[in-house]
């Protein structure tokens, strides 16, 4: 049956668990909504583990509840088991380089420890949500001084230079929240798409620009959102998020991937039931859709680091960094058990390729306690390539498994 956000729902269970939609048929009118999915897994197979299909079918069907779903499939998620009890920090402020490297040496210094983190940047701004908890106790930390004292520690980094109160803002959270969408809201709410000419086309290299258009279908009452643009992992998830916090509801859509670009179309009504008519709001949503592919895109090195997990391993990683002058664009930071798993997006702090020689002196530097594995990110359409212990991207679902199996 066909409920509020129901897409978003059937899409986030699907990239949490790290399936490839190549294509989608969508169809909700009325009561009922109707959705196909081609999917595959993240080496491009057929899915054939009875385990996925079974998760699928529990997390959507009746009694599906995606919040205890989460107990089940080790996801990013707030409440996952393996992390254990934790307090969950959201933070949002203007992007300098260095700034991660600050932030978790913040935390390290005051006893708290980094089970888990994603970080975004965009458009000069940073989104970054931390889970912590007590080093000692391993428990989540809910002593109001402590909480403040780093509220307001962590308000100076990222206030940095500036004296403007609103430039940083942090929050605690122990809800179920999905951390991918938390971020989205965060950096929308934070007006990250109205970048103001910030953004240049050195950042965005113009084969990442996406081409959308807006259109009114007169004989349906619908406002036709088409995307076309270089296809990535989670793309419609992105797409999806953004339009349902944004209060649209998708009618109809149809999604295809062909090579190294995709192809979306959506059919949208806002929750009122009104199309989009006026140029100033569609213009609106072009740049906020844009901005939600934009986040993710990463183009350069990602290093991804495997190692025994210990309290302030994250600020000595990004202080590491930092020393080689590299300038973190996302990050993805997971614990289970003992292990710790980071991936770090980076480029050189002046915008630079990173030359292959800081990589080697990385190596040496911390290539004796953990396992580095250097990626460099497709900044064409040819396949990426890949060294080491790790022949696909870094994705949660596969690590988690591959520590719990």
């Amino acid at each position: 049956m066909n409920k509020p956000g129901i897409l978003l729902e059937v899409v986030q269970i699907l990239t949490d668990i790290d399936l490839i939609i190549t294509k989608a048929y969508i169809s909700s009118d009325g009561g009922w909504f109707m959705d196909v999915f081609h999917v595959t897994d993240q080496q491009g197979n057929k899915i054939t583990d009875g385990k996925i299909i079974d998760y699928i079918e529990k997390a959507l069907g009746p009694k599906g509840d995606t919040i205890d779903g989460v107990k089940t499939w080790p996801g990013k998620r707030v409440g996952v088991h393996s992390v254990g009890d934790h307090t969950a920090i959201e933070l949002i402020g203007k992007d300098r380089p260095g700034l991660l490297s600050e932030i978790s040496a913040v935390l390290a210094d005051l006893h708290f420890n980094v089970v888990g983190a994603e970080v975004w940047t965009h458009n000069r701004r940073i989104a970054c949500v931390v889970y912590v908890n007590d080093d000692a106790t391993c428990r989540a930390v809910d002593d109001p001084t402590r909480l403040s004292v780093m509220e307001e520690q962590l308000k100076n980094v990222l206030r940095g230079c500036e004296d403007d109160d609103k430039v940083a803002r942090t929050s605690f959270s122990m809800g179920f929240t999905h951390v991918d969408r938390r971020l989205h809201q965060m950096l929308f709410a934070d007006r990250d798409y109205e970048g103001g000419g910030t953004t240049t086309e050195a950042d965005y290299p113009s084969s990442f620009k996406p081409k959308i258009t807006i259109d009114h279908c007169e004989d349906k009452g619908y406002s036709a959102v088409s995307v076309m643009c270089k296809d990535r992992p989670k793309l419609m998830f992105d797409i999806v998020c953004t339009l349902t916090d944004m209060q649209y509801v998708v009618f109809h859509a149809s999604i295809s991937s062909d090579g190294p670009y995709a192809s979306q179309e959506y059919f949208i009504r806002h929750m009122d039931g009104c199309t989009l008519d006026n140029e100033g709001e569609k213009e609106r949503v072009i740049k906020c859709l844009e901005a939600a592919i934009r986040r993710r895109v990463s183009e350069g090195l990602s290093l991804e680091l495997c190692a025994k997990d210990r309290v302030g391993l994250l600020s000595e990683l990004t202080r590491v960094l930092r020393e080689h002058g590299l300038s973190v664009t996302r990050a993805g930071v997971s614990t289970v058990g003992e292990q710790a798993m980071n991936v770090f997006y980076v480029r050189d702090a002046s915008g630079k390729p990173v030359d292959m020689k800081t990589i080697e002196a990385l190596r040496k530097e911390i290539g004796h306690t953990m396992m580095l594995n250097v990626k460099k990110e497709p900044s064409s359409a040819k396949t990426p390539e890949a060294s080491g212990w790790a022949k696909t991207s870094f994705f949660f679902g596969s690590l988690f498994e591959r520590f719990l199996a």
